[in-house]
């Protein structure tokens, strides 16, 4: 699975390489504990970053949101493993302002855990906490660039 660098901006994490699969830890049976991300090559005029984990193997018509994080300063290179600092979460798809790690049913497939960054060229404003579709709704016509990296996860 190619990784999406449409620019020079990129993501990546040091607890998984791209396509491979995310440490239990990681996971909502392993506590629910934010992996280390590392970005780089931001680019110039970027207002804002924004973080959106999702999975679209999840048994549900839209897939299954993990975690929305706005709010990310553009000068940042990343977030340390279990951040509780450096952005404001949005709605997950159980509705909790937090991250919730990989939690495919039992007996599934292998889910794929797509962990979208986004620089913007302005900062977002909500009313309340953002769900998914509010933030991508609002950042649409304002991506300067856009990286992702996936992470894979099987509940046997």
């Amino acid at each position: 699975m190619p990784d999406l660098n449409l620019g020079e901006l990129t993501i990546n994490s040091p607890a998984f390489g791209h396509g491979e699969a995310i440490p239990e830890r990681h996971s909502n049976a392993g506590g629910d504990t934010i992996p280390e991300l590392r970005w780089s090559n931001v680019p110039v005029g970027t207002r804002e970053l924004v973080l959106v984990v999702h999975d679209p193997d999840a048994p549900l018509t839209d897939g299954f949101t993990h975690w929305v994080a706005f709010g990310i300063d553009p000068g940042s290179d990343g977030l340390e493993e279990g951040a509780t600092e450096g952005y404001t979460s949005g709605l997950n798809s159980i509705g909790d302002a937090a991250y919730m790690g990989p939690a495919p049913p039992a007996g599934h497939d292998t889910h794929h855990y797509f962990f979208h960054l986004y620089a913007l060229d302005t900062p977002l404003e909500f009313d309340g906490l953002p769900d998914r579709a509010s933030v991508l709704e609002q950042i649409d016509g304002h991506i300067i660039e856009q990286a992702r990296t996936v992470g894979t996860y099987r509940n046997d």
